[in-house]
């Protein structure tokens, strides 16, 4: 390839491709290709900004920049620092399931997903439940909730330690996280398009804006509306609405330390602190792709040895990127409403790159294509029976011989709190829809009298995943049902029977 210019001055092409027919053609027919309603487009290079598109959406707020700004002010918040430890901040909240993470885990680790603690998505109650969390209680379930890994050894994304810090900011500012990203980020940026949740949007009468959420039926060939999520309890994971004219500002601002950002955040915000996939090979990578290290909210990545910092965000019936090169200047926003955005919105991103980088055409890789393959991968996985894995000795599931009311009942978990199972088409059923990350679980008798397959069916998006159930009993009585909830812990997730009093 030839040599890289130096900076964004000497690339004024890409502002003319960014405007061009050709770009918009190609937009379209990858939006029509991947089946996306709607899509928009900011891109900034030396500082000049230029947009295309239209709507709203929602994408991953700046949560450990918020936190970050607690740390550069040494006079309101001098205990406040990457390093100090959740717990001396928070005491009475922050009590991890095990002693020594308790003591030990500290802003940078729940930041950086390195803190040991999986998601636990299926654990918290939304505006649903007669019983909702909020990020203060969805803290206090820290303490229930089993740790997965040892302290900073491997990254697991995890939405809840986003709640977590946003509770850490209210707790300290004595705000809410919406009036302090407001004063404190969205002001200074000039980022007048921007609010903390959809009914923020509405309140502010802009809801006509609201670019709503979709989703691609392959099997009516039609666009489904999905419901528009509202979750002030995980208000650090995907709850800000914004344009990407907003967006773009904030890309700016961290490009170029402007506004809110000091020169200390950015290197702090920008700092790697584990590697999000470090057994990857070369051909697991993205071509001539760099492992990707996690920051504090960030990932940070090298493509032909040039660095892109930037993260992406996807909620049903939306998916989202920002990015920016620093040795460019050169930055973008894209937004979409509908989750296969997500692959039209990896393509773009690496051919803009490409055109960046004057990759010649002939070295270029097809970005589509690989795309196609990653999704074909994907969804080969999640069609995947855990039949075979639970019990590979089967050809057939055995029969229930005991009857299904012997199952039927109340469960507890402390941290997953209960859940009712009763019995609905002639297979044990609950209703888990007032949960968070709402849901329905169909289980189906797989050996033992004891082994179950569970359809999940997503509240939102209607998809299903199967887990695994083990039913334990004594006396030959039920005793607790084990779910396989969480992908990054080694193990069910246990809730006790409930026995139901005699009065």
């Amino acid at each position: 390839m030839p040599d890289s210019p130096s900076s964004a001055q000497e690339f004024p092409q890409i502002i003319n491709l960014f405007k061009s027919e050709p770009f918009k053609n190609r937009v379209n027919n990858l939006l029509a290709e991947w089946h996306v309603l709607g899509f928009s487009i900011a891109i900034v290079s030396n500082k000049k900004v230029s947009s295309q598109g239209f709507g709203l959406a929602s994408l991953d707020p700046e949560i450990p920049s918020a936190v970050g700004l607690l740390v550069e002010d040494n006079e309101k918040y001098e205990a406040v620092k990457w390093d100090a430890k959740m717990h001396d901040l928070l005491p009475e909240d922050s009590v991890l399931n095990e002693d020594s993470f308790t003591e030990e885990v500290t802003v940078e680790d729940i930041l950086s997903h390195r803190s040991g603690v999986p998601g636990h998505d299926d654990a918290f109650f939304g505006l649903r439940s007669k019983t909702p969390d909020s990020v203060k209680t969805i803290t206090r379930k820290l303490r229930h909730l089993p740790i997965s890994k040892p302290l900073r050894t491997e990254y697991q994304y995890s939405n809840t330690m986003f709640a977590v810090a946003t509770h850490l900011v209210e707790t300290l500012t004595g705000k809410t996280f919406g009036e302090f990203i407001e004063k404190s980020f969205l002001r200074p940026s000039r980022m007048s398009d921007t609010h903390l949740q959809p009914s923020a949007v509405k309140t502010a009468g802009k809801e006509d804006r609201l670019a709503l959420p979709y989703q691609w039926s392959q099997s009516e060939q039609i666009f489904e509306l999905k419901k528009c999520q509202e979750v002030p309890e995980t208000q650090g994971a995907g709850s800000i609405q914004t344009s990407v004219n907003d967006h773009i500002r904030w890309v700016q601002a961290l490009m170029h330390q402007e506004g809110p950002v000091t020169k200390e955040l950015y290197e702090a915000l920008t700092r790697v602190r584990i590697v999000q996939d470090p057994d990857s090979s070369p051909e697991g990578r993205a071509p001539f792709t760099s492992f990707t290290g996690y920051a504090a909210g960030l990932e940070v990545s090298y493509y032909r040895g040039h660095q892109i910092i930037g993260h992406d965000g996807m909620i049903t019936g939306y998916s989202s990127r920002h990015f920016w090169m620093p040795e460019f200047e050169f930055g973008a926003v894209m937004l979409g409403n509908s989750e296969s955005a997500g692959s039209v919105i990896d393509v773009l991103s690496k051919e803009l790159i490409d055109e960046i980088l004057e990759v010649p055409m002939e070295k270029r890789v097809d970005w589509n294509a690989r795309a196609h393959q990653v999704d074909e991968e994907y969804q080969a996985e999640m069609d995947k029976s855990i039949a075979k894995e639970l019990r590979p000795d089967l050809e057939y599931p055995e029969l229930l011989k005991i009857p299904l009311s012997a199952y039927v009942g109340e469960y507890w978990n402390a941290g997953y709190r209960g859940f009712s199972i009763g019995v609905r088409d002639g297979k044990l059923f609950v209703d888990a829809t007032e949960r968070t990350m709402g849901f329905w679980l169909e289980f189906e008798h797989l050996a033992d009298q004891s082994v179950f397959v569970v359809k999940l069916r997503d509240y939102y998006d209607g998809l299903s995943v199967e887990r695994a159930a083990e039913f334990r009993f004594q006396n030959d009585r039920v005793v607790k049902v084990g779910i396989d909830f969480e992908d990054d812990f080694d193990g069910y997730i246990w809730f006790d029977k409930v026995e139901q009093s005699s009065e």
